[in-house]
């Protein structure tokens, strides 16, 4: 029975995996069908399934939706009122144009923090090319670091949906995996951007010509340094403080306050309207123009949200046919690391899909019941593992690949050298540290 259960586990992955890029299906429609197919075939009864499906997406997003809506809020905010190009300018400025990768990389891991992957290339690209024409510098020299730093911290640090994902499913602590994922997330990202860059600068000649992104903002009209700074940071500074609080000798409704606003809907929350003030109202935005740029940013979220909860469940059909305890016991023969399953299962699916929040909602649904019959398993790192296995190997099937080869002028195969390489990078070393650390905590 248990390698019944196991083989239609690996046939409900597949048709995952062939329905997103076979039959060129939804995410969400892929995710959904597999679920089907492993509660029917697992004997699941009839009038059991669409209750666990239903009890799986509403897990995941309960939690998560707001998030997910208020993080892109923020993001959107700092892109059209220039806030993200303020930050890089001030690195700029400090590092000189000798240390330029560094400035790019500390540039992108900043910004990429509160907003998406894609928001980031977006927000930072006009500069990394305006750099490239005015220096003559290499165009990777200059645009991969930024891509590192962005991508490193869209994989596995919070508030990032595919790390709030994992956090839910995990049930992880979102303090500790934000701390965590700074610490090993910047070393991945040093030796993924900025030394990367300088090797492979000097073997790959870019053919083409980047592509010139037009600059919403006026010069005269960016927001301040310091205020573009306050606002990126706030709601990271606002989630440590919540973290750190029942550790600090303070009054118990101090605790409780600051607790409060360091739960991560609450930060971005706050966060957001101190956006539509410095970088909205005083930057001469008016409300029906803030209002605009909230409707426009939150419709492309609906995709995400679906995918994420479909994999919530699958997660929960994965629990409720006894499949979880099945894969449970053949790991524990087999004296597999739940982290490096995490890890493999992540990749492979990331592999096949191209998709990152599909494989770290299919990995985390399919290892977490596994680790519901194991103590001693740290729940944060596992997080992060799962996150730096859904970088690995982007190729032809992701968008990313193809943003960084049309923004960059870079070849496919140029692309592969030089993109690809760096997302592998960053998911080995990433992995690497999280084994690293798991010794000693």
């Amino acid at each position: 029975m248990t390698m019944y259960l196991l083989l239609i586990t690996v046939l409900a992955i597949v048709i995952v995996i062939l329905g997103v890029a076979w039959w060129k299906w939804h995410a969400f429609i892929s995710l959904t069908v597999a679920s089907l197919f492993l509660a029917i075939m697992s004997g699941l009864s009839m009038d059991k399934i669409v209750t666990a499906y239903e009890t799986g997406v509403g897990a995941v997003l309960g939690h998560l939706v707001g998030i997910l809506a208020l993080g892109t809020i923020l993001g959107k905010m700092m892109s059209e009122s220039g806030a993200g190009n303020q930050v890089a300018n001030f690195f700029i400025r400090v590092f000189g144009e000798k240390r330029l990768p560094w400035a790019m990389l500390l540039s992108g891991f900043i910004i990429g923090i509160p907003v998406f992957f894609d928001v980031g290339i977006v927000m930072l690209l006009p500069l990394v090319i305006t750099i490239y024409k005015s220096t003559k510098k290499s165009i990777l020299l200059i645009g991969l670091p930024v891509i590192a730093g962005l991508s490193i911290v869209h994989g596995l640090v919070p508030p990032h949906p595919g790390a709030m994902t994992a956090i839910g499913i995990y049930n992880a602590d979102i303090g500790k995996v934000l701390i965590y994922s700074l610490i090993i997330g910047l070393p991945a990202a040093i030796i993924a951007g900025p030394l990367f860059a300088k090797w492979v600068s000097k073997r790959v000649v870019p053919e083409g010509e980047p592509e010139l992104l037009s600059e919403n903002v006026a010069p005269d009209k960016l927001p301040s340094t310091g205020i573009s700074f306050f606002v990126i940071l706030l709601p990271v500074v606002l989630m440590v403080m919540g973290v750190i609080a029942p550790f600090l000798p303070i009054p118990a409704g101090l605790m409780k306050f600051l607790t409060f606003i360091g739960n991560s809907v609450i930060a971005l929350l706050i966060s957001c309207f101190a956006a539509f003030f410095f970088l909205g109202y005083r930057q001469g935005m008016n409300k029906k123009v803030i209002n605009k740029l909230a409707h426009e940013c939150l419709l492309p979220v609906a995709s995400i949200i679906l995918i994420i909860g479909a994999g919530g469940g699958f997660k929960q059909i994965l629990i409720e046919s006894g499949v979880g305890t099945s894969i449970a016991e053949m790991a524990q023969h087999l004296s597999l690391s739940p982290l490096v399953l995490a890890f493999l299962v992540a990749g492979l699916i990331r592999i096949a899909t191209g998709s990152a929040t599909v494989a770290l909602t299919t990995a985390a649904g399919i290892v977490s019941p596994i680790i519901e019959h194991m103590s001693g398993v740290n729940l944060e790192l596992l997080v992060i593992a799962t996150g730096a296995g859904s970088l690995m190997f982007s190729h032809v099937n992701d968008a990313g690949f193809w943003m960084v080869k049309e923004y960059l002028g870079l070849s496919v195969k140029e692309t592969f050298k030089t993109w690809t390489v760096l997302e592998t990078m960053l998911s080995f070393i990433a992995f690497g540290t999280v084994l690293l650390v798991d010794i000693f905590f």
